[in-house]
């Protein structure tokens, strides 16, 4: 019986060990005593690039939901492609329209400067998409920190695992919950949208095609978006008035019929998502509640973390 007891406690103590390991790899103190000037630095470094241009912190941003979107929130995105090496940069949902990369290798530099071979370009990252957020007016949320970085990347994942703007909500449904998030965060995550602009090739089909849209919007976004194929990196904002201010306009849109792409009007269109879309749309407050819980768990999306990767000298590169 004593033998019996002992394996149990054993088997017990390995159990709770793996879930501990599981469900406590990444820790908003991780660098504390390593690197303990890391927040610091990295807001100085987005306060800095939001100061040049306010539409940084959108494309940050959108960089870490395509990185993470990729298997995991690894800094995959940020590898170059070389010669012998295909990264995910030039992926379709990517090609010409992911930028921001320059402002995290400056932030990066400083921190290798304060603390060598020591931070992830994935933290590096993450606490930037925060303090972009924050500096546009959102919200915070505690960052949890331990990433690792990659060293491969996967353009084929790129392109058939990041949500494009012709998706339907079934789709968008799906491809959120393969990565752990329901229609809820799925609704909550598109609320990103309130900051940023789009290309027009992205949303062309649907100011010339959809029914639900408001025709005044159609009209003026036609403007400068012809049907005749040309502009398509002509910009327009996701947000018809405050795409440099993190709030709930983003919704109100939706409820109007003046959701830019048409993956976000899907969203608002008789479906299920419908009534959380209304409850932003007059509720900011309890918007930047949920995007910051839904941000963190977005970041907690298949991490590396221990032994697994490296930390990064150059995020442009594996070392």
């Amino acid at each position: 019986m004593a033998s019996i007891t002992y394996l149990f406690v054993t088997l017990s103590f390995f159990s709770l060990l793996a879930c501990s390991s599981t469900h406590a790899q990444l820790n908003a103190n991780f660098y504390a005593t390593t690197c303990p000037n890391l927040l610091t630095i990295v807001r100085n470094g987005m306060r800095q690039a939001v100061a040049r241009e306010a539409r940084i912190g959108a494309s940050i941003l959108r960089l870490f939901f395509h990185d993470c979107f990729v298997n995991g929130c690894d800094a995959s995105i940020l590898l170059d492609d070389t010669a012998t090496f295909t990264g995910e940069q030039n992926a379709g949902p990517n090609r010409n329209s992911a930028r921001g990369f320059e402002v995290i290798d400056a932030i990066k530099t400083s921190v290798e400067a304060a603390c060598s071979a020591t931070v992830s370009c994935a933290d590096i990252l993450a606490l930037a998409t925060r303090d972009g957020v924050v500096l546009l007016g959102g919200p915070s949320w505690t960052v949890p920190l331990g990433r690792r970085d990659s060293r491969t990347a996967s353009q084929s994942a790129a392109n058939s695992q990041i949500p494009g703007p012709s998706s339907n909500l079934a789709t968008l449904t799906a491809m959120f919950a393969a990565k752990g998030l329901n229609a809820r965060e799925l609704t909550i995550l598109s609320g990103g949208h309130t900051i940023g602009l789009a290309q027009c090739g992205n949303f062309r089909n649907r100011i010339y095609n959809d029914t639900n849209i408001d025709a005044n919007f159609a009209t003026t976004r036609r403007a400068n978006c012809p049907a005749d194929g040309s502009g398509n990196t002509n910009l327009a904002p996701l947000d018809t008035l405050t795409s440099t201010r993190f709030d709930n306009n983003y919704y109100q849109d939706l409820v109007a019929r003046r959701g830019l792409l048409h993956s976000d009007q899907e969203l608002f269109n008789g479906g299920s998502q419908d009534a959380l879309v209304r409850t932003y749309s007059t509720n900011n407050a309890a918007f930047s509640t949920d995007f910051a819980a839904a941000m963190v768990k977005l970041g907690n999306i298949s991490p590396l973390t221990g032994t697994n990767g490296e930390i990064r000298r150059n995020c442009g590169v594996p070392n």
